[in-house]
């Protein structure tokens, strides 16, 4: 069986994506604390997503978010035109000057190494994307009109503010009203929601959301701490045996029949630096394994969840095949964590090699 996906000659776009794009400041091999110097990238959650199927796989791909009409918005927007995804619904707020009203958000982030984890220190209180009301977006227009065949969104930016909460839930029945498919990545992150309701609000939040929403990925805190799903079996976060997360699964898509895929990358962490890396993917009734990738050695982590979210979504839009969605994931998520920055730097070749057990010898 596969998914509902319209054709490509029917839609202006392949995939667009709804979140905040932050500027992220990356102090490399360094910690945050004692950096003199960072390299500039940009990430989101959800825009990472829209960036990897446009420059790895070709797609076309536009990002609905918000950015202060300065120096720094508009740095954030080149970078999102070097990766080739639309600009066209981009929203431009007033400048005041020095951001008492409004900003852009930043992101600092070291990477980890060895015993020492990978650390976030984000700085997005009262952003131009986390202002954005229902009303804004004319999702009409976008879903309607020019025709969208995948839509994504997630629980980060769902969590930004009371307002994103109601954005995200009017964007995902608008693509639903027009036969679009929506992927939504739980990505519970406790340090959004605990000045908002804490584990209450977000699982008030994400099951409203949740009954629209076609793909649903995350890991096992995601779906216990946004939906409310216990997971036997599994006593350390981040390492959840197979037969666990697939128990939960089960219980998921029985409460969410409109879930027609659930997936999630399944990482045990022996370091920083150094983790087992595989993916899982439900979907009509079967689950279907990735090849495993062990001892995968990481430069940076941050973003590679995201990464396994746009390889699906090809898997799905390019083959529509279950099996091929969760290669495609798993290899373009472990690429991904192979190189700096929130986003993929990979090629379709690439993920085509890793699927098929290639090696790493040097390519001349």
């Amino acid at each position: 069986m596969s998914l509902p996906i319209k054709p490509a000659n029917s839609c202006a776009f392949d995939q667009i994506s709804l979140g905040e794009v932050m500027l992220r400041l990356d102090p490399g091999e360094g910690r945050i604390r004692t950096a003199r110097n960072f390299h500039v990238w940009e990430g989101g959650g959800e825009y990472n997503t829209s960036r990897g199927l446009r420059k790895c796989f070709g797609y076309k791909t536009a990002v609905v978010t918000a950015f202060v009409d300065n120096e720094v918005g508009h740095l954030v927007e080149d970078f999102i035109m070097q990766g080739g995804v639309a600009t066209d619904f981009i929203q431009w707020r007033d400048d005041d000057g020095i951001g008492r009203t409004v900003r852009n958000g930043l992101n600092f982030t070291e990477r980890g190494f060895g015993i020492r984890g990978a650390v976030g220190n984000p700085d997005r209180g009262n952003t131009a994307a986390s202002q954005i009301k229902v009303g804004d977006i004319d999702w009409d227009h976008i879903f309607g009109k020019l025709g969208v065949r995948w839509f994504h969104t997630g629980g980060i930016y769902a969590a930004l503010s009371a307002s994103t909460a109601e954005v995200t839930v009017e964007a995902v029945k608008a693509a639903k009203k027009y036969g679009t498919i929506v992927s939504y990545d739980l990505n519970y992150r406790p340090s959004l929601w605990k000045t908002i309701g804490g584990l209450k609000k977000a699982q008030e939040v994400n099951r409203e959301i949740a009954k629209y929403v076609d793909v649903m990925i995350g890991n096992e805190e995601d779906f216990t701490a946004s939906l409310g799903f216990a997971v036997k079996g599994a006593e350390t976060l981040g390492h959840i045996e197979t037969d666990a997360f697939k128990a939960m699964i089960e219980t998921a898509v029985t409460e969410f029949p409109n879930f027609k895929v659930a997936a999630t990358t399944l990482r045990h962490v022996i370091t920083a630096t150094k983790n087992d890396w595989s993916a899982i993917l439900w979907h009509a009734g079967k689950f279907h394994e990735s090849r495993p990738y062990p001892g995968l050695e990481i430069l940076d982590r941050v973003g590679g969840g995201d990464s396994f979210a746009s390889g699906v979504q090809f898997g799905f839009l390019e083959f529509n095949d279950a099996q091929k969605a969760v290669e495609y994931g798993a290899a373009h998520g472990a690429l991904a964590s192979t190189t700096p920055g929130d986003t993929s730097m990979a090629t379709r070749k690439e993920v085509e090699k890793a699927i098929a057990g290639g090696g790493a010898r040097v390519v001349r």
